[in-house]
């Protein structure tokens, strides 16, 4: 493969109990909704806002009202998981053996900068990658193929080319949209959750796995 793109929450750390956690709380604590934490979970894709408007349809928010929330809900979220914050088991050396490779690399997340940054800045691990893709660098969320078409296109590769690594089925079925083969991260669902997708090749729990590691040549 030429090319590598990189879910964030869930695929790099193992962080979304606590994104869930901390949009139950925003949702039942102060927005006066009564959601379980299972029917919270599958909705953890996407925008922030696409995640309100699920939630409690599209009329009850104002745009500027629904970025505010999330501001709020990812600075409870990072206060919450800071002193976990750590890449999955594995994942270090994958990086930095792709690195010295020469196999260009990417993050394509839903996440807003300020949650990507507070990952990579905090684990000091920016200089892997080539190209970012935020929420906010496309119109169209997961499973929608423009983050990782467009993190493909900043990496000057063919999609065909890119293996994406993804934890959710929305983010798996977006690389399948855009024409790329896709390794799992089960620290999220389940790999039954995944069964009507074609372009899964791998399942694994964590990076420190045989398959993962043969991907490097």
């Amino acid at each position: 493969m030429k090319a590598f793109i990189f879910d964030l929450n869930g695929t790099m750390i193992n962080d979304m109990t606590y994104h869930t956690k901390a949009w139950q709380n925003l949702l039942n604590n102060e927005l006066g909704g009564n959601f379980t934490f299972e029917e919270v979970k599958p909705q953890m894709y996407g925008k922030n806002p696409e995640v309100l408007v699920r939630m409690f349809g599209p009329e009850r928010f104002t745009l500027d009202e629904m970025n505010q929330l999330s501001l709020e809900k990812e600075k409870k979220y990072q206060q919450e998981f800071l002193p976990y914050l750590e890449l999955l088991p594995g994942l270090h050396d994958f990086l930095e053996k792709a690195y010295q490779l020469g196999i260009p690399m990417a993050i394509g997340s839903a996440a807003i900068p300020f949650n990507i940054d507070f990952v990579l800045d905090n684990l000091n691990i920016r200089h892997y990658f080539t190209a970012i893709v935020s929420a906010d660098d496309v119109v169209l969320s997961k499973p929608h193929p423009e983050t990782f078409l467009k993190a493909a296109q900043l990496l000057n590769v063919d999609p065909a080319n890119c293996i994406v690594f993804e934890d959710v089925p929305k983010g798996a079925e977006a690389a399948s949209n855009a024409g790329m083969k896709t390794v799992v991260i089960t620290t999220t669902h389940q790999r039954e959750e995944f069964s009507y997708l074609q372009n899964v090749i791998h399942f694994t729990t964590n990076y420190a796995d045989d398959f993962v590691s043969g991907l490097l040549g």
